[in-house]
């Protein structure tokens, strides 16, 4: 196995790096759809094992779909593991602690006992459930949300406070207006409403009572719209103006950094400079 860190993969590693990280090639494809298939049907039996009836008719079926799609998951997890150039770097990000999360609560389950120690099997199993997360490494979108969520973080925690700073205002007027015998017991219980209004959720458990109440809740649920848009826009704003520089979308992974979206031509990664292995597609 390959220990000089600054060389490319070669041999095995690189095809099989290539196979699993990189889904431009038909190998690749292949792999990523198979592996997305197994994602869902694996959330699926853990959804069904949360139902009382189905469990008690067909449990032992999804025991054993369970045990198969964690030793497929295990091997996956290992196989990433043996192909990338430093391993522990990979175990440590977020889609090898993702891989991790998706193989351990099984394994936890049948080690720890119910009644013994504090962490339940019931939670463990349910943790399975973030076997979902998986799917963002497979989908580019998710990268591309992503980024331009990075980049819009500051606009949207302005925005945040300017709602929380309303939230607080309208909250503390409305305490005095409807006051406790109206259900608006303390200033935090009159922020959650104002909340809930701003939002137009509206679960109606707290309602004003009086005309100046009612005029305050009509203004809030008008300038409840223009909360919603105010995000929307930001982000959308920021995903048009990566358009342009994100050029012909790739998988092509680099080996150090395991940064992805690299384009054909590129022969050194744009995150840590590392050089990249000659692009392979179909």
């Amino acid at each position: 196995m390959e220990t000089n860190l600054g060389k490319p993969l070669e041999g095995w590693r690189l095809r099989l790096y290539t196979i699993i990280f990189e889904a431009d090639t038909l190998a690749g494809r292949r792999f990523d759809q198979a592996l997305i298939a197994l994602i869902l049907l694996s959330v699926l039996v853990v959804v069904l094992d949360s139902v009382a009836a189905v469990e008690a008719r067909v449990g032992l079926t999804l025991d054993v779909l369970e045990w198969c799609f964690t030793l497929t998951f295990t091997v996956e997890y290992v196989l990433r593991l043996l192909c990338v150039r430093r391993p522990l770097a990979y175990a440590l990000s977020f889609y090898g602690l993702i891989d991790l999360i998706s193989v351990l609560p099984t394994y936890l389950a049948m080690l720890v006992p119910e009644a013994h120690f504090f962490i339940d099997v019931r939670i463990l199993r349910l943790m399975r459930v973030f076997r979902i997360f998986k799917l963002t490494g497979f989908v580019s979108e998710y990268n591309a949300l992503g980024r331009a969520l990075v980049a819009s973080r500051r606009k949207i925690l302005v925005f945040l406070s300017f709602v929380l700073m309303v939230v607080l205002i309208m909250g503390t007027v409305m305490y005095v207006v409807e006051g406790p015998a109206n259900g608006y017991t303390s200033i935090p219980t009159s922020m959650y409403w104002a909340i809930t209004t701003m939002t137009t959720v509206g679960f109606g458990d707290i309602t004003p009572k009086t005309d100046l109440g009612r005029l305050i809740s009509s203004m809030m649920m008008i300038l409840g719209w223009g909360v919603l848009a105010v995000p929307t826009g930001i982000v959308t704003t920021e995903l048009a103006l990566q358009r342009p520089t994100l050029g012909r979308p790739t998988t092509r992974t680099c080996q150090a950094c395991l940064s992805e979206g690299h384009a054909p031509e590129a022969n050194f990664c744009n995150r840590c400079g590392a050089a990249l292995p000659p692009w392979q597609h179909d």
